[in-house]
């Protein structure tokens, strides 16, 4: 059985934040119905990234909401992460493996329809699809997915699909019935002046969708 089992995932960085406190954002965000967390700090040094990612883990085992660190192995190994998330440009969901075999989950961002058979799919416990709409705070990609894509995916893999991508409370539906199985927000809730109501807001429109 898959260890992927969440549907309101929240991706979390300094910048998205835009001056308000990470942690503080992380639970409420957690109080309004997130339930898994990614910290993703493209800029931020090794030593200062850590520091964040160790106070965010703290708050968030008070929850018992797990932790995804983005990118950076070592960092993810030395807080013990609940997993890692990785695209085409990081360190590959197989190499992942051999350095921490029991690992608890690992996330793969698939931008090519073709990046489904490859191995380093197979590696993975999730498929990030991203984006499914185009978004300013995730430049780097090749392929804007849309609705028809990720009906396309679903019908070609059995493994949890987690839609990233300007993903807010007016899309999700038409998304999770398009066949993903988990939103994952960045700007709509870290952006958001109430980050309780607004994930709030958009977890409700995925239970309506399911």
């Amino acid at each position: 059985m898959n260890r992927f089992n969440y549907r309101l995932y929240l991706v979390i960085g300094r910048e998205a934040c835009r001056g308000k406190d990470l942690v503080s954002v992380a639970t409420a965000a957690i109080r309004g119905g997130v339930d898994i967390v990614q910290i993703r700090e493209k800029d931020l040094s090794d030593a200062d990234f850590l520091q964040v990612a160790q106070s965010l883990s703290a708050a968030l085992q008070e929850y018992k909401v797990p932790l995804i660190v983005n990118d950076r192995l070592a960092i993810a190994r030395a807080i013990h992460a609940d997993g890692i998330h990785v695209g085409n440009s990081d360190i590959s969901p197989v190499a992942i493996k051999k350095i921490w075999p029991d690992i608890p989950l690992i996330g793969y961002s698939v931008e090519s329809f073709s990046q489904l058979w490859s191995e380093q799919a197979e590696a993975a416990d999730y498929l990030g699809i991203s984006p499914v709409f185009r978004t300013p705070t995730k430049t780097d990609t090749v392929t804007e997915w849309g609705l028809e894509g990720i009906s396309r995916i679903r019908a070609h893999s059995a493994q949890p699909l987690v839609a990233i991508g300007n993903m807010n409370r007016t899309n999700v539906q038409e998304v999770i019935r398009s066949g993903a199985d988990c939103i994952a927000v960045v700007s709509a809730i870290c952006g958001a002046d109430d980050p309780f109501r607004a994930a709030s807001e958009i977890r409700e429109q995925i239970e309506k969708a399911l």
